[in-house]
């Protein structure tokens, strides 16, 4: 096994699994893809610690998730192969590889043209073909729609528009920020009604950066 290997599965066993993760098609996913492939070159030692990694500087710095909050919010998603899938914040599209070994197809979208490049020639590097990037915002998917979405982002509620590309019966998946404190929902849509429901705690960033950061309280 080579120092990338070992640090996988570590970070598998001793991160996801001692989280609470047990969906194994989502486990076999993650011990295999190389998160080390998706973080800047001086910070692939690190690769594998289960915090965010910073990308670029500034109010508008963008972030990649830890692996056991990433991997605990796809759990809720319940991603089948036959979905669909937007992943909204995808960085350098770590998130994007992992659900693309799940779904049939994945969408990520970031605001960050040069992330988005950046994204968009990993995934091609390693033979990931049923995803694709998408740089811009909510609006740059024009009509398109999704059996489910993953917000890579703390919100204070979920924008209409997010829901508008939403299938009937699809699930949204994002951390919310309810009373100070940050909580994972999944949003379920049937018709023209939304069901909501919580169910982790967890730190993260806010989508937009160049807004208030959400405060986690414990």
């Amino acid at each position: 096994m080579t120092q990338f290997d070992t640090l996988r599965a570590k970070m598998v066993d001793n991160q996801l699994r001692t989280s609470g993760v047990t969906a194994e098609a989502l486990l076999a996913e993650m011990a295999t893809l190389p998160r080390e492939r998706f973080v800047p070159a001086d910070r692939q030692a690190v690769a594998y610690i289960d915090d965010i990694h910073w990308l670029g500087q500034g109010a508008t710095r963008r972030f990649m998730m830890a692996p056991a909050t990433l991997a605990k919010m796809l759990q809720l998603a319940e991603i089948t192969r036959d979905d669909a899938v937007l992943d909204i914040g995808a960085a350098t599209g770590y998130g994007t590889a992992v659900m693309a070994g799940l779904a049939a197809t994945v969408v990520g979208l970031e605001t960050d043209p040069g992330l988005a490049a950046t994204a968009s020639a990993t995934l091609k590097d390693l033979g990931i073909t049923n995803a694709t990037m998408v740089a811009g915002d909510i609006t740059a998917l024009k009509r398109a729609s999704f059996d489910v979405i993953i917000v890579q982002g703390a919100l204070a509620s979920v924008p209409d528009a997010m829901f508008d590309h939403l299938n009937d019966g699809g699930r949204l998946v994002a951390m919310i920020r309810t009373n100070g404190v940050l909580v994972a929902n999944v949003f379920v849509k049937t018709g023209k009604n939304i069901a909501a429901r919580g169910e982790f705690n967890a730190s993260l960033p806010a989508l937009d950066q160049a807004q208030p950061a959400p405060e986690f309280v414990f």
